[in-house]
Formats: structure tokens, sequence, C-alpha cells
């Protein structure tokens, strides 16, 4: 009776403990079996994984508790990179170190980095699947998909007219210089202009969980976030090979994506279409083929690996180009743990989140015409296709994986 009585009380000290300091430590191995369930299984993007992990880690293994887990998510959702994912590598952080971060990493991308390399290498060995209704079908599909994200980041993110204004003429400058220059311009600008006009709520101190990350070991770990940045902007004007050249522009693209991680589609696309690394049809339909599987959506970064020309290509041109892509969120979510009750104080980092935030919405709907629609739609039917798929999603609030079949069989009978 005496262990029946002390557990649960023994259990309430270790639940009220996880909200101050580091929950009792664990083992990678255990990082990694419940991030691989969760990579298996965790379909409906970003918002749907943050509702998965709480589900997972605070309400059935208490690794920690919901005030520490809402702390965690508005640090990840203020940082660059893919909220989810970093979530993810701090929670491993807190439960096993360094390789519990690594270990929930590799646990919830692996499985879709692994389907969609093997998707990209039968595209390329495969000149008929190219060019088959199927993957047009696919293509449709993304435009729906970014017509949701644009559609739902424009309500939460430019509740006014100032941030509407702010998107607008993002867009603009997305659309009139069509490259990573405009993309980056116009998130500089929307930043300063959030940071002038913009007022936002000042936060109330909070107490934070430990996660055994000293603010000297973060401080280098965001400067080496910085110094890698500044090689990887420098890099490809430098040097002609493939490698590098791809690295640099995937470190960059996951070190500047803000709002979700159909953000990184423009900056992508901007990177590997005109150079003639991929095909903008291939691309898009690595993009709605993204849409099919679990896990964080950066894994698209596997299948462009796969699908880029020699040197690169297949199994570890994907693996490269996907450490490319998250490496940028290691180093930003575990160095600002300890710098984060500081940073988030800041009333002018706040305002200019906002405004960054709102530019976001405005080069999404930039890629949302070009490269996604006038790639895609080139029919009625195509119109009525990708119509149905946004309806399906939006409104019939029907799984996006099922949605995916439906469009690549439309596709299919459409090309037939």
């Amino acid at each position: 009776m005496a262990r029946q009585v002390a557990g649960p009380r023994a259990a309430g000290t270790r639940r009220a403990a996880c909200g101050r300091a580091s929950c009792p430590p664990g083992t990678p191995a255990e990082v990694l079996r419940a991030f691989l369930k969760l990579g298996l299984t965790s379909f409906g993007g970003p918002v749907a994984h943050l509702g998965y992990f709480r589900s997972e880690f605070v309400e059935q293994r208490k690794w920690l508790d919901d005030r520490s887990y809402s702390d965690l998510v508005a640090l990840c959702q203020f940082l660059p990179g893919p909220a989810s994912s970093q979530v993810g590598m701090a929670l491993g952080l807190g439960r096993a170190g360094w390789l519990g971060a690594l270990a929930a990493w590799v646990g919830f991308t692996l499985p879709s980095a692994v389907a969609l390399i093997l998707f990209a290498i039968g595209v390329a060995n495969s000149p008929e699947l190219a060019e088959s209704g199927v993957v047009h079908g696919l293509k449709l599909m993304a435009v729906a998909v970014v017509a949701q994200a644009v559609w739902g980041m424009a309500k939460s993110l430019c509740p006014d007219r100032l941030r509407g204004g702010i998107a607008t003429g993002a867009a603009l400058l997305a659309l009139t210089l069509h490259s990573s220059l405009g993309q980056i311009g116009a998130m500089v600008l929307g930043g300063l202009a959030g940071w002038w006009a913009l007022s936002q709520p000042h936060l109330p101190a909070a107490a934070h969980r430990e996660y055994g990350v000293g603010k000297p070991l973060g401080t280098a770990l965001i400067v080496s976030f910085g110094a890698l940045l500044a090689v990887a902007i420098i890099l490809p004007a430098m040097t002609d090979s493939l490698p590098l050249s791809a690295a640099s522009a995937f470190y960059k693209a996951g070190s500047l994506v803000f709002g979700g991680g159909h953000v990184v589609l423009p900056l992508l696309q901007a990177s590997v279409v005109p150079p003639g690394w991929v095909s903008n049809d291939t691309f898009l339909a690595g993009y709605g083929a993204a849409q099919a599987v679990p896990g964080p959506l950066f894994t698209f970064a596997a299948f462009l690996g796969s699908a880029l020309p020699s040197p690169l290509g297949g199994w570890e041109g994907g693996m490269i180009l996907l450490a490319a892509i998250f490496l940028p969120s290691f180093l930003l979510v575990i160095g600002a743990l300890p710098h984060w009750e500081t940073l988030r104080r800041r009333d002018s980092a706040q305002r200019a989140m906002a405004g960054i935030n709102a530019a976001v919405v405005g080069i999404l709907g930039a890629a949302l015409y070009d490269p996604v629609w006038t790639s895609a739609v080139h029919s009625r039917a195509d119109f009525a296709l990708a119509l149905t798929a946004y309806g399906l999603l939006v409104f019939g609030k029907m799984p996006p994986m099922i949605v995916v079949v439906l469009t690549a069989v439309g596709g299919w009978l459409l090309g037939t």
C-alpha cells in the first residue's frame, strides 16, 4: 500500500519539477522510439504536429508540463525554421542531452525523407512517370496546398491594414525581383516596417525549464549560425562546385524561413530551378508528393537533393541537402534556449517579427502565382481539379494524404 500511495505523490513531484528543471533523464534510444512513432504517423502539417507532441510528451509521457511546453512552442515560432522540428529537437535535448536532440530529429524526419528520396529516384529513372497525369495531379495539389497556406496565414498574421500593406508590398517586390534577393529583401523591409510602425503587447516575465545549455554555449551556437549564413551567402559566387553551391542554398533557405514550412517553397524554387538543377515540373511534383507523407515539410529537401544532377542526386544528395536545410534549426533553437527570456520581452523584437511574418504572407502569395499556378494550371479542367482539392482541404477538412491520392487520380484521368 505504501508504494501505491507514494507513487502518485512521486509522479506529482516529478510533474511539478518538469516545469522548473530538467525531468529525470532518459536515453537517446527512448527518444528515438518515441519520435519514430510520430514520424510515421504525424500527418497534417506543423500545427497538427505540435498537437501530437503535446499529447505524447505532456499528457502521456509527462516529460514536461503544459506551461513549459507552451513556452517552448513560443520560442520556436519566434525563430526562423520549421517550428515543429525545432520543438522536437528541444524536447529530445531536455530528455537525453545532445544525442537525444539528434535522435528526436532522426526519428521524426527519416520516414518522410526516405519516402521522398524513393519518389525522386523513381521520377529520375522513369521519364514516363515525370510526364504522367499522376505527376500533373500532384502539381495541382501543390496549388491547393499553397493557397490554403496563404489564406490561413493571412488571417492570423495580417489582422490589420498595416500588416496587410506589408504583405502586399512584399508580394510586389518578390514578383518584381524574381530571385532569393527579392524574397530576402522583402523580409528585411517587412521587419523594419514592423519595428518602426507596429505596436505589440508587452510580454510578462515567465519561469523557464532548464535544458542544460549555458549562455556562453548558446551564444557560441548563435554566432556559428550567423557565420555559416554569411558563408552560405558569399560562397556560391566564389565556386562552381554544385555540392557546395547547393548546400549553401539549402542552408540559407533553412535560415530564412519564417511563418511555417510552406514558406520554404519560394526560397528553394529560386535556388534550384533558375540554375537548371531541377526542372520546375519536377520541383512542383515533389512538393505535391511531400503533402502525402507524415513528418516535417522540410524533408522536401531530400527529394530535391535526390533529383539534382551528378555529383549529387540519389541517396547521398538527398541526405546531404536534408542535413544542410536542418542545420540552422539545430544551431538556432539550442543556442536561443538560454537567452529566450531576455529575447522574448524585447518589444522591438516582437514588432520586427510581426512585420517579417506579414512579409512572409506576401512572399508566399507571390509564389502561389509564379511558379505554382503558372506551371500547373493550363486549362479549365486543371483549375477545377485544383479548386476541388482546395475545397476538400479547407472546407471538407479532409486529411491531406487522402486529397493527394484523389488529386493524383484526377490528374491521371485528365491525362488519359
